[in-house]
């Protein structure tokens, strides 16, 4: 049960929900889709869900709806995953990168500094730091809470209810807070982002006809022609399929449990290890009550240990625990590197990286596996 830093957790329920839906007429642009994201509205708050193949694909059409391009400069933090620095790419803009907080791993206002016309906040690990400090900055605040959906953030509103931002971008990857094996959506308060959002993921068309720049090719008199679509701008094949969304209505009717079963597991963890030495939780009990807790990470002195954080892996490994390091700092990344100002230094950043470790935390593991597996850690650290 603790090989692995995350895994699904799926039930009968979850896998009728997907034969029913392989069953139905339609197996995409169906009615499955919509039911998920109405779920997403009722577990965040937010008054529009858009869902999406997959996060990277809601954190390009973010950008895109926000009206990201080339000339822009979008800020985001040094330890994500590169998704979150490549998204303002795609669009043609420059992404910054910004140092991180040493104790929330998440970017400040007062690291990011004004002038950008937009800013990715990472809610690493599943911890929100978001208030707001950063809309106050000015440009268009998206959220990344790939990690975080059924945390809070710091007044205690649900991630993704954009109370502090204009969008909030989540990811349904097997080892996500929930799962449609693959998937992602963006939630929004505003109307117009929304719409945006719609038309962008299904190649840029518009079938609403009083949309139309052209209603006399889709009219027929006061009818609408039923075949008609125009394509307005320039948008993308995005689309969740009926399948994906069906397995992801079926989860989210778990995701408070889901969410009660991370927090107790993470506050065990964070209980057993006390008194290991040279290795810390990098969150402490009141973050942890608030995070999503989609990891549970360690900061380990590997040097006083007299273990590189290879053998620490591998010793690990031998007695079935899995563990996984999040992330590479992005300046480090070859390809960001080149494009990066030599001179940029992200002290923080690199420092975090230097000790952290992940070790397993998914809804399949009980709080025996949490006991196995600091036993294991504080001989293979002793």
């Amino acid at each position: 049960m603790t090989r692995g830093y995350g895994r699904q957790w799926l039930d009968a329920d979850d896998r009728a929900a997907v034969m029913a839906a392989l069953d139905a007429p339609l197996l995409t642009q169906g009615p499955q889709v919509p039911a998920f994201e109405a779920a997403l509205c009722s577990a965040t708050g937010a008054k529009h869900a858009v869902a999406v193949a997959n996060g990277t694909a809601a954190l390009h059409l973010a950008c895109l709806a926000a009206g990201i391009g080339p000339g822009c400069h979008v800020a985001t933090q040094d330890i994500t995953f590169v998704a979150s620095a490549n998204a303002a790419l795609y669009c043609g803009a420059d992404t910054v990168l910004t140092d991180v907080d040493a104790a929330s791993i998440s970017m400040t206002p007062e690291q990011v500094g004004t002038g950008f016309d937009a800013l990715i906040q990472v809610h690493f690990a599943g911890y929100s730091g978001l208030d707001g400090g950063l809309k106050a900055l000015g440009g268009t605040v998206i959220e990344d809470a790939c990690h975080a959906l059924g945390g809070v953030d710091m007044g205690g509103k649900p991630v993704g209810s954009c109370v502090h931002s204009d969008m909030a971008v989540f990811s349904f990857h097997p080892v996500k807070s929930v799962t449609t094996a693959e998937g992602g959506a963006i939630t929004t308060n505003d109307s117009e982002l929304a719409t945006k959002l719609m038309q962008l993921r299904n190649h840029g068309l518009v079938r609403d006809a009083d949309a139309w720049t052209d209603a006399g090719l889709g009219m027929d008199g006061d009818a609408v022609n039923p075949w008609y679509y125009e394509q307005q701008g320039l948008g993308f094949n995005y689309r969740m399929t009926e399948l994906q969304a069906a397995l992801g209505v079926s989860q989210m009717k778990k995701l408070d449990t889901f969410m009660a079963k991370r927090r107790d597991l993470a506050l065990a963890y964070l209980d057993r290890m006390a008194g290991i030495a040279n290795v810390q939780a990098l969150h402490g009990a009141s973050a942890i009550r608030r995070s999503a807790n989609h990891l549970f990470v360690v900061l380990i002195d590997f040097a006083r240990v007299g273990k590189t954080r290879r053998q620490v892996m591998e010793a690990l490994r031998a007695r079935d625990v899995g563990s996984q390091v999040h992330y590479i700092p992005v300046h480090h990344q070859p390809f960001h590197a080149a494009r990066l100002d030599a001179g940029a230094g992200f002290p923080k950043a690199d420092a975090y990286y230097e000790r952290c470790l992940s070790l397993p935390l998914h809804p399949g593991m009980s709080l025996d596996d949490v006991d196995y597996v600091a036993a294991q850690v504080r001989e293979v650290c002793a």
